[in-house]
């Protein structure tokens, strides 16, 4: 099993350089649509994790399906306002993965486990890139997200934790619905999960 922490940043983005090639060798469809992503990786005078990195910024999330793999986890953004799979801006020295399930527990309460757990056998199931509107209450400026999205397991039963700082509220929902949620990247995933699950 990988460390769950890489010894620098340099090693951090060779790792991510490595999970966005492992991506595009899997969906050759979308693999044009990563340059953006391949170059902010391979500008070494900017940082791509930093939230500061206004030009844009790799961030993490995860969709956490339950063990019958009928229903997945969602947050209710508190500043987007809109249902979205649980994540955030990347921090440290993570691996992306560790990342993501990071972000699912501190904003849902719900800690993720296998078969797609942190590790070997995380999968990295889309990258989106989406504009984020400018925050004046939080003094940034309208930018590019750079979303590494994993899939999950987690327990549907256990109870919910929401960090209210940041979620308005968290459910579990029928994996169908997701389609009658307003967002392309649902409309990806669905057809994702199908393969995946």
């Amino acid at each position: 099993m990988p460390p769950e922490t890489l010894a620098n940043p340099a090693e951090l983005r060779a790792h991510a350089r490595a999970e966005l090639q492992k991506y595009a060798d899997r969906f050759v469809v979308e693999a044009s649509g990563l340059q953006a992503i391949a170059d902010l990786l391979a500008d070494t005078s900017a940082d791509p994790f930093s939230r500061g990195h206004m030009q844009g910024h790799i961030t993490t999330s995860g969709l956490v399906y339950d063990a019958a793999a009928d229903k997945v986890l969602l947050i209710h953004h508190r500043t987007l306002r809109r249902w979205l799979q649980p994540g955030g801006h990347h921090e440290g020295l993570d691996r992306l993965d560790v990342s993501a399930a990071r972000e699912v527990a501190e904003e849902t309460g719900v800690h993720v486990r296998g078969p797609h757990a942190p590790g070997r056998d995380a999968l990295l199931i889309d990258i989106d890139s989406h504009a984020i509107p400018a925050n004046l209450a939080k003094g940034e400026d309208a930018h590019v997200h750079h979303d590494f999205l994993y899939l999950f397991t987690g327990d549907a039963t256990a109870p919910l934790s929401p960090q209210w700082e940041e979620v308005r509220g968290v459910r579990w929902v029928a994996r169908a619905s997701l389609l009658s949620l307003p967002s392309a990247r649902f409309e990806r995933l669905v057809s994702k999960l199908q393969l995946a699950l």
